[in-house]
């Protein structure tokens, strides 16, 4: 826990306790940035759904499960491929099941593919869209029927939205539709208090990154922000909790969060 999670003793509130009595479902959050905000939730209060997607995850799960029981918080641990529409009906179901309402939302879910427009073959554009689009939809679609009223829904997107660059057009090109469906989503669920934001981090310094760039890129990368180097999963999860706790005057917007490395 940072310093910033700890108690605030010129506060009525106490800050591990925000979220005391909410429930999140934390898509992808078994690792990674989804771990990392599983537990961030978890120290704030908060009781967590954490998805996972197949068997080589589980571990991970499990991990931030026992995690989470030692913040004093339940979770329960949920597994499927989000790009099937049932399996997010289900990720609900047993949140609501588990605990009895769903307050905050967040989906960390997205691939990454670097290959140029005419290199990428049919079968990697469906399995891009489907991972960073279309389960994003269904996500916030389903996050919106079964949400409480005055609910906090984030989706993790990208902030290669606002780069002139090559190579992305699959991945950037996936996530660009959560935008609209952003803003959409928030004037749809206005009415109820529900907030609904997008978060664009840069480029992060996880496993799923390397594996796409040379050295040389990673280095080009790091140049482009602040402190020359790339945005990590605790430059990301601190705004996720405040989006949650005392950023309820934001919806609908997307947050680029990257150091300076893109800006719009």
């Amino acid at each position: 826990m940072t310093q910033s999670d700890t108690t605030q003793t010129n506060s009525p509130t106490n800050h591990e306790t925000r979220l005391a009595g909410k429930t999140a479902v934390v898509a992808a959050g078994a690792k990674n940035l989804g771990g990392l905000i599983s537990t961030r939730l978890a120290g704030l209060g908060a009781d967590v759904a954490v998805h996972y997607n197949s068997d080589s995850s589980r571990a991970d799960a499990e991990k931030t499960q026992a995690a989470i029981a030692e913040l004093g918080t339940k979770a329960i641990l949920v597994q499927g491929d989000l790009t099937v529409p049932a399996n997010v009906t289900t990720l609900f179901d047993q949140a609501v099941d588990a605990f009895g309402g769903v307050d905050i939302a967040i989906n960390t879910v997205g691939k990454v593919l670097r290959k140029p427009i005419v290199e990428t073959t049919e079968d990697e554009y469906d399995d891009m869209f489907a991972i960073n689009s279309k389960a994003a939809f269904f996500f916030l679609q389903e996050a919106g029927k079964r949400c409480n009223d005055d609910a906090t829904i984030i989706t993790i997107v990208t902030s290669l939205l606002a780069a002139y660059t090559d190579g992305y057009a699959t991945y950037a090109g996936g996530k660009s539709p959560v935008e609209h469906f952003t803003r959409a989503a928030s004037k749809e669920f206005a009415n109820r208090g529900i907030r609904v934001n997008s978060i664009a981090p840069g480029p992060m310094d996880t496993p799923f990154f390397y594996p796409q760039e040379t050295p040389e890129r990673v280095e080009f990368h790091k140049s482009q922000a602040l402190g020359n180097r790339l945005t990590t999963i605790e430059d990301i999860a601190p705004i996720a909790t405040f989006l949650c706790t005392d950023g309820g005057w934001i919806t609908g917007q997307t947050l680029f969060a990257n150091g300076g490395y893109t800006t719009r």
